[in-house]
């Protein structure tokens, strides 16, 4: 069984320029490696959801690579998910469920059949062949690597401890950067670094395009 810290830090020095989303529990910790603005924390709302957001993003920037930090309870709640991701075929796209057995951020209530469930079984049921299970700290780390280098759709179960993480509620009092702002501010902030990769600090004229407010794209 890992800790959030043996999950967290290899993937932190080897995510490269990954697009991170983050979910319930994990968001806290992750921010605390990273303060990218290509990571998004899918923690206020629509629990279940956060896998459907990844997937989204990976499909709209095929060329970038996009990791999901799902939870157990959410991957729980959004099954359908996995079916969709093994019928897009995104080979950007990878997606980690961090299996605790608990509705962490909420106060450690255990997850429907927990101790029971077996994701891997269910992601190769779903049609997503490469498939993987951790709970040694070790055999994660030393297949890291390998991991982020294959073609995807890639599914990675990590088996972990619970933790004790309490409800997100953005702003100042937050150590984490993208949780210091609210959900619409940090987004603008992670559309810009994914259409504009190396010029964040350029306004879009600048950069010779305007922003479309309806898609992930950008117009001349």
């Amino acid at each position: 069984m890992l800790t959030k810290d043996e999950l967290l830090e290899p993937l932190s020095r080897l995510r490269g320029d990954a697009a991170i989303v983050t979910c319930m529990g994990v968001t806290r910790p992750w921010g605390r490696y990273s303060s990218s603005e290509l990571d998004f924390a899918s923690a206020d709302s629509a629990m279940g959801h956060t896998a459907d957001l990844a997937l989204g993003i990976a499909l709209a920037q095929p060329g970038r690579k996009v990791i999901c930090l799902n939870g157990d309870g959410s991957m729980l709640m959004s099954l359908g998910t996995l079916a969709l991701i093994a019928q897009t075929e995104p080979r950007n796209f990878i997606l980690f469920v961090i299996q605790n057995e608990t509705y962490e951020i909420t106060g450690n209530q255990p997850i429907p059949g927990a101790g029971k469930v077996d994701f891997v079984a269910l992601a190769k049921g779903a049609g997503i062949e490469e498939c993987y299970y951790f709970d040694d700290a070790d055999h994660y780390r030393e297949m890291l690597p390998e991991i982020l280098s294959t073609n995807g759709p890639v599914f990675v179960v990590v088996r972990a401890e619970a933790g004790s993480e309490g409800p997100v509620v953005r702003g100042e009092k937050e150590e984490s950067v993208y949780l210091r702002v609210s959900t619409a501010e940090w987004a603008h902030k992670m559309r810009a670094a994914l259409i504009y990769p190396g010029s964040l600090r350029r306004s879009a004229p600048e950069a010779g395009r305007t922003f479309d407010t309806h898609s992930m794209g950008a117009m001349e």
